[in-house]
């Protein structure tokens, strides 16, 4: 008896935890749905809490080394106060928005190198260890965030890869404390003057904000450094803007510019 609380206490023979999504593929501020299944160990298990969270790994700056973390943006409840008999399946069906600043992880079919987005499951379960559960999630881009992708793809540029880094970036409505980066390598004509090209969205649900950064070379009349570029616009104006030329122009004034 004695053993048999003691590995209780370690989480042994307690219920365990299966979320099952109806399709993993979603877009920012659409709904990820599924159910939660709990499966009843050997003893009967009060359960606290069943909690839903988005999470990804984001880049951290601290003083003058960098570390990467798992960090929670998007949490919610989808159950508490459960018994959980001996060997009794249970299922919590939910249906949760997906924030519309949410990372990307796939474009154009292709997952994105260096993103991981995950929907993770936690069961509080009284006096035992938190079993839990982790599952990937696709988050493909909006129609207006699309239209920026391919333009870039129209216009050469070559995605190198993509990554969250914490932090705010001024001047925009961003609610996150974390904002992605898409990063690519300019288009032959632009590569003598311009090492590579960041993109950023943030967005809201009226709005889509683009935000380019562009690493310039230095050269014998200009100075090296970094060249940004805001446009805001509704998504559906987003949608039947010509991005090709838009992005053609800023990077033409950067990479023509002295500095």
């Amino acid at each position: 008896m004695v053993f048999k609380r003691m590995l209780r206490a370690f989480g042994v023979g307690g219920p365990t935890v299966d979320t099952v999504l109806t399709n993993p593929n979603v877009r920012p501020g659409e709904m990820l749905s599924g159910e939660v299944r709990i499966a009843g160990g050997d003893h009967p298990a009060e359960i606290d809490h069943v909690t839903l969270a988005l999470l990804t790994r984001v880049e951290v700056e601290s003083g003058d080394n960098e570390y990467n973390t798992n960090m929670e943006f998007h949490k919610f409840s989808v159950g508490q106060r459960i018994m959980a008999q001996p060997h009794q399946n249970l299922s919590l069906p939910f249906q949760v928005p997906v924030p519309v600043e949410c990372p990307l992880n796939v474009v154009g079919g292709m997952q994105l190198a260096g993103m991981q987005l995950g929907l993770r499951t936690e069961l509080e379960v009284r006096g035992a260890v938190d079993p839990g559960d982790l599952d990937p999630i696709w988050v493909h881009p909006l129609p207006s965030q699309d239209a920026v992708l391919q333009a870039f793809g129209q216009m050469g540029f070559r995605f190198t890869k993509a990554d969250n880094e914490r932090g705010r970036i001024h001047g925009v409505p961003q609610t996150l404390p974390f904002y992605q980066e898409i990063e690519f390598y300019p288009p032959p004509q632009f590569a003598g003057r311009v090492k590579q090209v960041e993109l950023t969205f943030v967005t809201t649900p009226t709005e889509l904000h683009v935000i380019l950064e562009a690493d310039k070379r230095a050269g014998l009349l200009r100075a090296g450094g970094d060249a940004y570029g805001r446009f805001a616009v509704s998504h559906q104006q987003a949608v039947g803007t010509d991005w090709t030329a838009t992005i053609n122009q800023w990077m033409s004034q950067v990479s023509g510019s002295r500095w």
